[in-house]
């Protein structure tokens, strides 16, 4: 099959449900309200793209290529990121929702979250060096053998981080979320 090419193109408000997503390039794009759950975007290749109040829940991201795009206000559940082509993968999140995400051991070096809910998200053996939480609730989500040296969890909530399974070298934590560090030792604050 012969891989389309699309440049500059604005696409929504769109239901890829109903409509089968392209199989194809997308170079500059922004997609504005389309409706991608449970979407195959498989093999496709996102370059410099803007995802705006989109829902790509639980779509298949198998050889998905996602180099430089940003993800505004959308809703990402379940979304295996691990299956995504590695090569130059780079993204950023603002105000979206990763609950169920899985970062299974990929390099995330300076990746930002920002004012994100991650619930229940596997971040198991991923490099998370110098990545930033602004404001997101990380409830549950499992960090183990992963690299946060030089993260930034300040402004991050609900997190559990056992220190002794996490390279934490110059991470950066808060007076008020230190606990999520602590309570993996089983030591009490009162």
């Amino acid at each position: 099959m012969i891989k389309k090419s699309f440049s500059d193109i604005n696409f929504g408000p769109s239901d890829f449900q109903k409509n089968q997503f392209e199989f194809a390039d997308y170079e500059y794009c922004e997609f504005h309200n389309c409706q991608l759950s449970d979407a195959d975007i498989s093999s496709c290749s996102f370059i410099e793209c803007v995802f705006r109040n989109c829902d790509l829940s639980n779509a298949n991201l198998k050889d998905t290529s996602f180099k430089s795009v940003q993800f505004k206000e959308c809703k990402l559940l379940g979304l295996h990121f691990d299956a995504c082509n590695q090569f130059l993968l780079s993204f950023s999140f603002e105000t979206c929702i990763l609950n169920f995400s899985v970062f299974y051991q990929l390099k995330l070096k300076g990746t930002n979250f920002i004012d994100c809910r991650i619930e229940e998200a596997d971040f198991s053996e991923a490099d998370l060096s110098n990545a930033s939480f602004q404001n997101c609730d990380l409830q549950g989500a499992i960090f183990d053998n992963t690299n946060l040296e030089g993260a930034d969890l300040r402004l991050a909530s609900n997190f559990s981080i056992d220190p002794l399974r996490n390279r934490l070298k110059k991470a950066v934590f808060s007076a008020n979320n230190v606990v999520g560090l602590l309570g993996e030792l089983g030591i009490r604050i009162a």
